[in-house]
């Protein structure tokens, strides 16, 4: 049980962790804390366990950006998890893609498809996600207790890819 002062806490760090994401995309400062992590996963120096950096073609620039991402492992598959929703520039850039990308985990880049998991299948997973990735919940709005019924009710708003090794 959370004390009621540190759940005031907790709810106002949430929401400025979603302001920091406003309109689904990062603001400035996230934007150069995004590139830090994304170099630090790639590099291997830092190696926490779920952390990789998924690297995609852009749809607009046809450069390929890096985007740090939390792996969710359920069962023996990885998974990756759109913390901001199906609007995010990932996401839209995986699509155009077709699925195709690059993902960096401990130093090494392995070439990957990415497939769409429907919704009815994306509840056990987005529990494990917010399990691993605590920086998440505040945009998921549950953390790793909250019933699987709450993860359902939420898992058409955040797309899940099954990652495929090539």
């Amino acid at each position: 049980m959370t004390a009621p002062w540190a759940a005031g806490v907790l709810r106002r760090l949430g929401a400025a962790k979603r302001a920091m994401y406003c309109g689904g995309r990062p603001s400035g400062p996230m934007r150069l804390w995004n590139r830090l992590d994304a170099l630090v996963y790639s590099t291997g120096w830092v190696r926490p366990a779920h952390t990789a950096v998924l690297r995609v073609r852009g749809r607009r620039s046809g450069r390929d950006t890096a985007v740090p991402v939390a792996v969710a492992d359920v069962g023996d598959a990885d998974f990756l998890v759109s913390m901001l929703g199906r609007d995010a520039n990932w996401v839209h850039n995986v699509e155009a893609a077709g699925g195709t990308a690059v993902l960096s985990r401990r130093g090494r880049d392995v070439p990957v498809r990415l497939e769409i998991v429907p919704p009815e299948d994306r509840a056990p997973i987005l529990r494990r996600y917010s399990a691993i990735a605590p920086g998440a919940r505040p945009h998921l709005r549950l953390g790793p207790a909250a019933p699987l019924a709450e993860f359902a009710r939420i898992s058409e708003e955040h797309p899940v890819y099954r990652i495929h090794e090539q």
